[in-house]
């Protein structure tokens, strides 16, 4: 990929770019997303623009309907906007063609997901291993990069577990693992603690921001849980379809949060 260095070049200096964060490596400008149900319509988003960081742990949170899954969705090539762009490293993500577009996915973006989505019937070893064989990586090079990730969130020891034989904290490892695969720019987590207890869910939280800080990808969480302020260099309130508020997740106070704004 080409890189536009209008888009990909420091991005001035304003109240919610974090500190010593100034390269744009995701922008979204004036999304909107329509949904047709029958005669009725229905705006999820109502032209949302957004700067990512390279290098940053961003929160995206909102009570539920208020459009934050639709906004995260646009931002990982998971959904096409009605309106409005996404640009990835510079490109107009949804102008690319689809087999570019699938290789951003394959190969710059990993994705956490809430439910894991581990397939039953592979090992730890062999779900971490599958992204690698789409993108072509020989089998003893794929096995010994998987191997090293799982070592690197803890769970060395449970290569040839399969999901039913390993904890929800552990599944998620995995999942986290995975998304490491193939070395990705960009590390979507949609509600990566939302099936954990609150111990299991800090010591997730606590692992993606070590590996925020340690591999320096970019992590983007659209999430409920308070816990993740802490984490978070800044937090993105999504409401009504719009941008509420951006705070950064030392700024921001838990009481200012309304049960509103709790909720999924």
């Amino acid at each position: 990929m080409t890189t536009n260095p209008p888009l990909a070049s420091p991005a001035p200096s304003r109240p919610d770019n974090p500190p010593g964060l100034a390269e744009v490596i995701i922008r979204a400008e004036n999304v909107k997303k329509l949904y047709r149900i029958g005669d009725e319509q229905l705006w999820a988003l109502k032209g949302i623009s957004l700067d990512v960081y390279r290098g940053e742990f961003i929160s995206i949170m909102g009570p539920s309907g208020s459009g934050k899954s639709t906004f995260f969705n646009q931002l990982g090539a998971l959904d096409v906007p009605t309106e409005g762009k996404v640009y990835f490293e510079g490109e107009s993500l949804f102008d690319l063609p689809e087999d570019m577009q699938a290789w951003v996915r394959c190969n710059q973006i990993g994705y956490i997901f809430q439910t894991y989505n581990l397939i039953s019937v592979m090992s730890a070893l062999q779900n971490v291993m599958l992204p690698m064989v789409f993108q072509g990586t020989s089998k003893e090079e794929a096995t010994a990069r998987a191997s090293r990730i799982l070592e690197r969130v803890g769970l060395g020891h449970r290569l040839d577990h399969k999901p039913f034989e390993l904890s929800g904290g552990q599944q998620q490892r995995v999942s986290i693992a995975r998304a490491l695969a193939n070395t990705p720019a960009v590390i979507l987590a949609d509600e990566p603690t939302g099936n954990l207890d609150t111990k299991t869910g800090a010591e997730i939280i606590q692992l993606l921001k070590d590996l925020n800080r340690a591999e320096g990808v970019t992590i983007i969480c659209a999430t409920h849980d308070k816990k993740m302020l802490a984490s978070s260099d800044r937090v993105c309130w999504v409401r009504d379809g719009q941008i509420d508020r951006i705070a950064s997740g030392a700024e921001f106070r838990i009481e200012d949060m309304d049960a509103d704004h709790l909720g999924r």
